[in-house]
């Protein structure tokens, strides 16, 4: 079987690592000339760990950890209060105890397979068109000029997949607004910074927070929910603009949000990876046409107020490669691509289940709605002080949401050479 994948970010190189253990060859494309060093904090739960213990490179998350000693929040005043420190075997915090940058996993993932005997990797390289999805194979155009045929084409372009909307109608893909903005850029790192993840509530539904890295930056983070019908639409026609757009817009709504909002305002003209966008799910009616299958936000976006979007991804991965591992050579993918989907899709569809009332209630418009807010927090923060609790709620691993990963045989750490 020969697999093109689209896409070298986490998803990518995860599939391509499994599918080289059962012998598969894989060719990963990545539009960018380079890996990018880029992307914010993100964090793996449950049987995600289990993934990656699986790949062998538990030990390599763990060194490049982002340092964040935990979670804490800012009061009006500028002051921390409410922390919720990381204590290992407890899930009691904001923050993971495998925080970690995107680019830092994606590096990691691509170090540990690019040199396999199996895995092509193609940089500067895209799918500029589909040219047949059929019972015989697939065959792409390759932005290079070139037309090649492989059994199985896999999409892991992200959110906005292109190869998505070649190889899928329209109707069966349904965006779910939840009407939040967010905007996110490296800034550089003073004497006052913390090692904390430090969040801060300004009036009229807008965060501001800070991460560390372990690269001697911090991260920032601004978002808003639009109060009035005339934010909503400053807000839509950003995100169609530009970075100069984007950032006069930011500007406007951030400037009288107090805290550290003038320091980061000044430094988002200099980051090299300011990004700016709607908070939205993808939610497809079904993950697989002929031998097109998607993966990761191509397939399930759960967006950032889950925390689940890296995990799902690995563990798609994963459920992926171990349902093609089965099937007998030379014979369609279409059985193997709907057990995947079978398997997973309980798991994507209750991962993505937001309450209502989420992100509302964590932007709270009003001084006496953030002071209830707030003082919810710091209650909790010292509720969860017990140390018979943090004991109580088990480890990142083991809190797996209900979904025990497959078990496939030719995965074992061992068996990747």
């Amino acid at each position: 079987m020969r697999v093109l994948i689209s896409g070298s970010g986490i998803a990518g190189p995860t599939l391509a690592c499994f599918l080289a253990k059962a012998g598969v060859r894989t060719t990963v494309l990545e539009k960018s000339h380079s890996l990018l060093p880029y992307g914010q904090n993100i964090d793996l739960s449950g049987s995600a760990i289990t993934v990656v213990k699986k790949m062998g490179l538990i030990d390599e998350v763990r060194r490049w950890n982002t340092t964040e000693k935990g979670t804490q929040f800012i009061d009006p005043k500028g002051r921390p209060f409410a922390p919720f420190p990381v204590r290992e075997g407890s899930t009691l915090s904001l923050t993971s105890e495998f925080e970690i940058l995107r680019g830092d996993l994606a590096a990691i993932l691509h170090k540990a397979t690019r040199d396999h005997p199996k895995i092509d990797y193609r940089f500067g390289t895209t799918i500029t068109e589909v040219l047949a999805n059929d019972d015989e194979s697939v065959e792409v155009k390759l932005s290079e000029g070139e037309t090649q045929e492989y059994d199985l084409l896999v999409a892991v372009d992200g959110q906005w997949s292109k190869v998505r909307k070649q190889c899928f109608r329209s109707e069966s893909v349904d965006v779910v607004d939840k009407g939040m903005n967010a905007a996110y850029w490296t800034v550089p790192r003073l004497p006052r910074d913390n090692h904390w993840w430090n969040i801060y509530h300004a009036l009229g539904s807008r965060i501001i927070s800070l991460r560390p890295d372990p690269h001697g930056t911090i991260r920032a983070l601004f978002a808003h929910m639009p109060c009035t019908e005339a934010q909503s639409k400053a807000w839509r026609e950003a995100i169609k603009g530009g970075r100069n757009t984007q950032q006069k817009l930011l500007r406007q709504e951030f400037a009288d949000a107090g805290w550290e909002a003038q320091r980061l305002l000044g430094s988002m003209e200099q980051a090299p990876d300011f990004y700016f966008q709607p908070i939205q799910q993808i939610k497809m009616s079904k993950w697989s046409n002929s031998r097109v299958v998607c993966l990761g936000d191509a397939a399930f976006a759960p967006t950032p107020l889950t925390g689940m979007g890296t995990s799902l991804a690995m563990i798609g991965a994963y459920v992926l490669a171990g349902e093609l591992s089965k099937l007998d050579a030379g014979r369609h993918p279409s059985k193997s691509l709907d057990a995947y989907e079978s398997i997973l899709r309980p798991f994507v569809e209750k991962s993505q289940n937001i309450l209502f009332f989420v992100p509302a209630i964590a932007h709270p418009k009003t001084a006496w709605k953030r002071w209830l807010l707030q003082s919810f927090f710091s209650s909790v923060s010292k509720i969860v002080a017990f140390p018979w609790l943090a004991r109580w709620t088990g480890n990142a691993e083991s809190r797996n949401d209900g979904f025990l990963l497959p078990q496939y045989p030719c995965f074992d750490a061992e068996n990747f050479r």
